[in-house]
């Protein structure tokens, strides 16, 4: 259960301009403690931690410092939904997580290639003619602010993001995020809203009815696309557990979806997709490219034990993105259901391959080639 909204601004806002200071005033102390940690507790981990915590907590200031100031000038909030206004947050989002991207990466050591083709520079800006959906996996820490972070500074794409309530208790999300086109979905359907089939009867009771307003958002944000627009969605609805890919495939065996749930349990790196809210968005923006995004790298680091064994993580994370041009994007539930499925198999075969190689420490080659595949 989320705070009220005016909580959240005049209450948790402060807390981390105040957290921020604080650790900045502690930092040498707490670096001090670090260093005189016995090994055997993890003194470089714990310094790395300490370092990059003291970071973003001053990271996050600085945000909202900024959105402060943005309300303040666009008349106490009257002009903040205007389009330069909506311009000017992209470019601090886009500051943020490329600052937070080069700290990370030096702290922790970690290395960040994306596989995709070469392309002249005319390709390159001809990449923008049309509007994109982002449908990507869903795994390990920080998955999301890679993926928006590369969207933004390296593609130069406006994103708009279906993405949990909950993260709203991170104050720069919520101030930032409910600045700019966005969809946030309730626990009860994380990650991309129900199946198509799951919200036939629509308005039944008031579950039927939060389904159907979530798929009226996804379709909202992707009939607004521009030509430099990217919806993302993550069709798993949330990181890969042995137990949540059970309950997947018990949720379409129930709804007698057999031959689906055969091919989900295939499936070993991924959790079954949900389509509900890639129909809506791909019917609502018929005009479309898909980017359909795997990566790996981080996938073990599930639980906070998992991150704190894992550091220094001094590893390599790799992603590839693959283009599927708008011609040859179904847009019927009926053949978009098979279509997914069949990507999400690709996807899930680059998974097992990735570790394979780096289990053997050779240089990975993508599996599977595709002729459309291109950047974003």
């Amino acid at each position: 259960m989320l705070p009220p909204k005016l909580v959240r601004r005049l209450v948790v806002a402060p807390l981390v301009i105040v957290l921020a200071l604080t650790l900045l005033l502690l930092s040498p102390l707490l670096l001090l403690l670090s260093l005189l940690l016995p090994s055997r507790y993890g003194r470089r981990r714990t310094m790395r931690l300490v370092w990059f915590a003291v970071v973003w907590a001053l990271m996050e200031a600085m945000a909202l410092l900024a959105c402060l100031g943005m309300w303040v000038s666009s008349g106490f909030g009257g002009r903040i939904r205007s389009t330069l206004y909506q311009e000017r947050h992209y470019a601090l989002m886009g500051w943020f997580l490329a600052r937070i991207f080069a700290i990370a990466t030096k702290v922790f050591d970690l290395r960040v290639e994306i596989d995709e083709p070469e392309h002249t520079p005319d390709e390159l800006r001809a990449r923008l003619a049309r509007p994109v959906i982002v449908l990507s996996r869903h795994a390990g820490p920080g998955d999301s602010f890679l993926l928006v972070h590369h969207l933004l500074n390296l593609y130069q794409r406006r994103p708009r993001i279906v993405m949990k309530a909950a993260l709203q208790l991170d104050p720069s999300i919520d101030v930032v995020i409910n600045r700019l086109p966005h969809a946030f979905v309730r626990p009860r359907h994380a990650g991309v809203a129900p199946n198509v089939d799951e919200d036939a009867g629509a308005g039944a009771d008031s579950g039927h009815v939060r389904e159907s307003a979530v798929l009226g958002e996804i379709r909202r944000l992707a009939a607004g696309l521009g030509t430099d627009g990217a919806l993302v969605i993550f069709p798993e609805g949330g990181n890969f557990t042995r137990t949540r890919w059970k309950l997947g495939i018990q949720r379409l065996e129930q709804r007698r979806r057999y031959a689906d749930a055969w091919r989900a349990r295939r499936m070993t790196n991924l959790l079954p997709p949900r389509s509900g809210g890639v129909t809506a968005a791909l019917t609502a923006a018929p005009d479309a490219d898909v980017i359909f995004v795997a990566h790996t790298g981080l996938d073990d680091l599930v639980t906070v034990a998992d991150v704190w064994r894992g550091l220094p993580m001094e590893t390599v994370i790799r992603a590839r993105w693959w283009r599927v041009v708008a011609t040859d994007v179904p847009r019927t539930h009926e053949a978009l259901v098979p279509w997914l499925f069949d990507w999400w198999e690709r996807i899930d075969a680059w998974i097992a391959h990735q570790r394979v190689t780096r289990s053997d420490g050779d240089l990975p080659q993508d599996p599977v080639e595709t002729r459309d595949s291109e950047p974003a």
